[in-house]
């Protein structure tokens, strides 16, 4: 397992909840801190406004066609968990952590996924739209035709990452490494273009 970004310890959960059924249910404003959930059912959740997770750790959780607006997963870590047609809007993953997470699917409008850490990750189906993702590690990750639109990656680690085919239009890519990141195919816009030529150290004139 990946050492946790910019050396910020991980949850140390003091409390736990095994195989509960939240099937569908309102979670609506409820906080939970230094938590471990392991075998939850969280799928076709929808009423989640004001949900916020601190410092908590998701092993096996099921967020299966489960849809999250304006809800906080801050400094958790999730693993083996399955988010297969799950949408997040507006949401808060600051310094989250995925591990063998399923990720068909997966929806995110708006919100900061700032310094979450998705090394490894297939986003191949993902779509990423307005979305802050500073200084996110997307080492290794798999994200051919994925969309990954207004995005801001400024500062996110994406050696080795596959974005062939992807649609990066209107993303902040100064940080991408057109050496150590494959993007044959990639669908871009003309200011991101020049991005790209600068840092492939090419001179351009009229």
């Amino acid at each position: 397992m990946a050492d946790r970004l910019h050396g910020h310890a991980g949850p140390h959960p003091t409390e736990r909840i095994r195989g509960a059924d939240w099937y569908g249910e309102d979670l609506t404003g409820r906080v939970f801190a230094d938590t471990a959930f392991v075998d939850v059912d969280l799928s076709e959740t929808s009423s989640t406004a004001g949900l916020s997770f601190v410092d908590c750790t998701f092993r096996q959780v099921r967020f299966t066609v489960s849809s999250h607006t304006a809800a906080s997963f801050a400094n958790c870590t999730f693993s083996d968990c399955r988010f297969f047609d799950t949408a997040f809007v507006e949401c808060k993953f600051l310094g989250a952590r995925f591990d063998r997470c399923a990720l068909e699917r997966l929806t995110v409008r708006g919100g900061d996924w700032s310094y979450t850490g998705l090394a490894g990750a297939d986003l191949r189906t993902a779509s990423f739209t307005d979305v802050r993702m500073r200084e996110a590690d997307l080492t290794g990750a798999r994200c051919e035709g994925a969309t990954f639109a207004s995005v801001d990656l400024s500062g996110a680690m994406l050696a080795r990452a596959n974005l062939e085919r992807c649609d990066l239009r209107g993303s902040n890519l100064t940080s991408i490494d057109p050496w150590a990141t494959s993007l044959s195919g990639a669908i871009i816009d003309p200011v991101q273009a020049l991005t790209i030529a600068t840092a492939l150290g090419l001179e351009i004139r009229d």
